[in-house]
């Protein structure tokens, strides 16, 4: 289940050339399948796909994800890299302040995944504007400077307005995701490459214990673990930079060799906080985004209509008020069937294909494990081999406003030689749900007497 068989099946539901009686037979097929109406549609969708030109729209929208989520993660992780490099440049004059690193790590990451956090509960509003704030949301209109054709084609896909944005929201964690793994990578390339004296400074009145007790909080999921990674109470004393006429102080030079310890904090930082807490949120975008996609299948036009198709026997056999029963005349033939049996050895069809006497033989509640089509395209050879195989009791569909061939009736006394008993039953076209008038009938009551076979009956 993915957008490219969502795409897949609305085209296929578009194309509206399926009949009823082929959707309830591969309903049939699947029958172990009524409580999920989601695989039906996908096995549906799986049996026709070969009905779409190539490429399809699914094929094309998924080229089409594909390439922009690649560019914009890209981007995203450039930028990262950028800014990365940008916090910790370190000259050589004065020390890179850890503050402004911390500030990009760990407070922007938490803010920006409490806003992912809103904007998946207010997924179901087509207008929020949490999800339209989103990075992601803008840096899509990169797309203004593609070329005119393929911004027509993009607009083409008709998508749910809750799918939409669930991709939004999801594209935008994953760009986010890179945009931290640009930050670590610039903060491993600056500590590897260089000797980078780290401190702290801040004009509000922080002293180093608050500010120890402070980092010693945030340390909280790996300080137990990683206890190397968790600043002492020393290292931010030596650390605490104050800017008084361009120069540092002599305290914080004799200690320089100690400053370069705070790279184990910020990397265990930007793995929890920036790499690990956000990809818990893009694993949440994830399902729901698999849960809105669930949901949309449903939403398809026609969709409802092709599982009612699938699922539903096309006639009911119930009447609504008690008919008669026939009484055979003098004149008409004496081996009449008013009611069928439950159950048949076959079922065969006069120039009747397989996949519509599973569904003539679903929509009377008849079962049966053989379906066979006879006469018609058959061979005589095929013919034959079918009756070879014939046993039992055969209910033996045909076309009742047809008038019966020779052909059908050679058919019919050879199947009567092999097996015990025979019920023809002359069904009306599918656009009249198979009924058939009595007076076309009588001409098989006509015929079936001239045959005069005492194990041939016929069901009117």
């Amino acid at each position: 289940m993915n957008l490219k068989s969502y795409l897949d099946l609305s085209a296929l539901l578009q194309k509206d050339q399926y009949s009823r009686e082929e959707n309830r037979a591969f309903g049939l097929t699947q029958v172990k399948l009524k409580d999920k109406p989601l695989e039906q549609l996908l096995l549906w969708k799986e049996e026709h796909q070969k009905n779409l030109a190539k490429p399809t729209e699914g094929d094309t929208f998924d080229r089409y994800l594909y390439g922009i989520t690649l560019s914009l993660v890209i981007i995203g992780f450039i930028i990262g890299l950028l800014s990365g490099i940008g916090l910790l440049s370190y000259s050589g004059h004065e020390p890179v302040n850890v503050i402004y690193f911390i500030v990009m790590i760990i407070f922007v990451p938490l803010f920006t995944m409490s806003l992912g956090l809103l904007s998946m509960l207010r997924a179901n509003s087509a207008q929020s504007m949490l999800v339209h704030i989103s990075p992601a949301f803008w840096m899509e209109k990169l797309l203004s400077f593609l070329p005119k054709k393929m911004q027509t084609t993009i607009k083409e896909f008709k998508l749910n307005p809750l799918l939409l944005n669930w991709i939004i929201i999801r594209r935008a964690q994953m760009i986010a995701l890179f945009f931290s793994l640009g930050l670590f990578v610039a903060l491993l390339m600056m500590v590897v490459t260089k000797d980078i004296a780290f401190a702290w400074s801040t004009t509000l009145n922080v002293t180093p214990e608050a500010f120890h007790s402070f980092l010693h909080t945030l340390a909280v999921p790996w300080r137990d673990f990683v206890p190397s990674a968790v600043p002492t109470i020393e290292l931010i004393e030596r650390s605490h930079f104050f800017r008084l006429g361009d120069s540092l102080s002599e305290d914080m030079i004799s200690h320089a060799n100690i400053l370069g310890e705070w790279w184990k904090f910020l990397a265990m930082a930007t793995l929890f906080y920036a790499i690990f807490l956000r990809f818990l949120i893009y694993l949440l975008a994830s399902i729901g985004l698999k849960r809105a996609l669930k949901k949309s299948f449903f939403t398809l036009r026609g969709a409802n209509k092709l599982l009612t198709e699938m699922n539903e026997p096309i006639i009911s056999t119930r009447a609504q008020k008690e008919e008669e029963v026939f009484v055979p005349t003098s004149t008409s033939y004496a081996q009449i069937l008013a009611k069928l049996d439950s159950a048949y050895d076959a079922i065969h069809g006069w120039a009747i294909p397989k996949e519509n006497l599973v569904v003539l033989g679903d929509s009377i509640e008849v079962r049966a494990s053989v379906f066979v089509e006879v006469g018609g395209t058959n061979t005589l050879d095929e013919d034959s081999a079918i009756l070879t195989d014939s046993q039992g009791k055969i209910l033996f569909f045909v076309k009742g406003w047809e008038p019966p061939t020779m052909d059908f009736v050679d058919y019919l006394d050879d199947l009567s030689n092999h097996v015990d008993k025979v019920v023809v039953f002359p069904i009306g076209t599918a656009e009249d749900d198979y009924d058939i008038a009595a007076s076309s009938v009588d001409v098989w009551d006509r015929k079936l007497t001239q045959l005069n076979k005492a194990n041939v009956w016929l069901k009117r």
